[in-house]
């Protein structure tokens, strides 16, 4: 079974859900032309039309724009005279936590009763003229749409702790000493995902006699059935994601540069970028167990007088339709900078026992992009949902649909 689940926070969701459990009508359990006089006419007709329509559409829109900066560098501690010098920054970071949900349909309605029918043309008199027809339909059409455009731009996030001066100062050390700096972006896209079921397995459950039996010498009977069962199922996605990220973490670019006196010393943090995006869309499932068809069926023409007429016409149609259409364009563009380095310690003046010391911290940039995208399937196990999370509601669409409707309070 494949497993498409994840855990997301939701910025925005839409769902649409149809419960269709209605019983369509059934046939009725016997249709007879019996026991009629000589020279009688006799017709029955019956027709019994059902048809299921339904269509869930949802578009979503999503433009996120995050910046932000954090910086508890560029200081400045110069042309001072005599004692310790000393810049000490503290940490600075920055998070960005972007989360967009959106876009599920699921539908699940019964296609057709099959209860048993027996339809009869019996037992009627000589000269009799016997007409009996049938007509059985069932139409059962779903559309499901949904258009995602998600536009998430995540730049300016800058954290920074370096950009520190200490220059020019007479006597005394001369220290510089950076906290860590970190930049953390995750984005989390997941959109489009249709769900339907068409029949719940009930189909092929009903018995069906037909019989012409046992009219006199020269009757003429007739008995036409007809059942027409249609299912179409069309399920299309269209995602668009644009992710846009930059961010930069610096400890480096300090300078130590003409002191006199002491021992200059930098020393930096480290400097961190991690970034994150997974994106998922367009996932499609449909389970057709329609056939409006009877399970045991009796045809039968016999002990009818001399002469007589009959006819048994019996057809059975059905088409089961599944049209599955997934677009999806992804573009993510990551830019991203760490920095420890670029430090100056030059014409320093410390004398013989005092040597300028360099020491950077670890500089590292994480980039991970996952896409998951398209993905049909028909029949088979039903795949697990994403869970969306509404206002600390978690709702899974694995589907339990008595308890989904009870989460949402339909």
């Amino acid at each position: 079974m494949t497993n498409y689940k994840r855990k997301l926070g939701t910025a925005f969701a839409t769902v649409a859900v149809v419960a269709n459990a209605f019983v369509p009508l059934a046939a009725a359990d016997t249709i007879t032309i019996n026991g009629n006089a000589a020279d009688s006419q006799n017709t029955v007709k019956v027709e019994i039309k059902n048809e299921t329509k339904v269509d869930q559409k949802n578009n979503a829109n999503f433009d996120n724009n995050v910046s932000g900066n954090a910086n508890t560098g560029d200081n400045t501690a110069s042309k001072n005279n005599g004692g310790l010098v000393q810049i000490g920054t503290g940490d600075a970071s920055v998070n960005a936590n972007i989360q967009n949900s959106a876009n599920q349909n699921y539908a699940s309605v019964d296609c057709c009763a099959q209860g048993d029918m027996e339809v009869k043309i019996g037992n009627n008199g000589a000269g009799s003229n016997n007409y009996a027809k049938v007509e059985l339909k069932n139409e059962t059409k779903i559309d499901q749409d949904n258009d995602a455009d998600f536009d998430n731009n995540v730049k300016y996030l800058n954290a920074k702790t370096g950009n520190n001066d200490s220059n020019k100062n007479n006597g005394g050390d001369v220290k510089v000493n950076t906290g860590d700096a970190s930049v953390t972006v995750s984005v989390s896209n997941w959109a489009n995902a249709n769900s339907a079921r068409v029949g719940g397995g009930q189909g092929d459950e009903g018995e069906l006699s037909l019989k012409i039996v046992g009219n006199a010498a020269d009757s003429d009977n007739t008995l036409k059935f007809e059942n027409e069962s249609e299912v179409d199922v069309e399920q299309d996605n269209d995602a668009d994601f644009d992710n846009n990220i930059d961010g930069d973490s610096i400890t480096g670019d300090n300078t130590a540069n003409k002191n006199n006196g002491g021992e200059v010393e930098i020393e930096t943090g480290d400097a961190s970028v991690d970034i994150t995006v997974d994106n998922m869309a367009n996932f499609n499932w449909a389970d057709l167990n329609c056939g409006c068809t009877f399970g045991d069926l009796t045809v039968s023409v016999e002990n009818n007088g001399a002469d007589s007429a009959s006819e048994l016409d019996v057809e059975i149609e059905g088409e089961q339709k599944v049209d599955q259409d997934n677009d999806a364009d992804f573009d993510t563009d990551v830019d991203g900078e760490s920095e420890t380095g670029n430090n100056d310690a030059n014409k320093n003046n410390g004398g013989a026992d005092s040597d300028p010391a360099i020491h950077t911290g670890d500089a590292d940039f994480g980039a991970n992009v996952s896409n998951s995208a398209n993905t049909n399937g028909v029949g088979g196990d039903e795949p697990e949902w994403p869970e969306f999370n509404w206002g600390g509601l978690n709702v899974s669409l694995s589907f339990d649909l008595g308890d989904l409707m009870d989460a949402l309070g339909l």
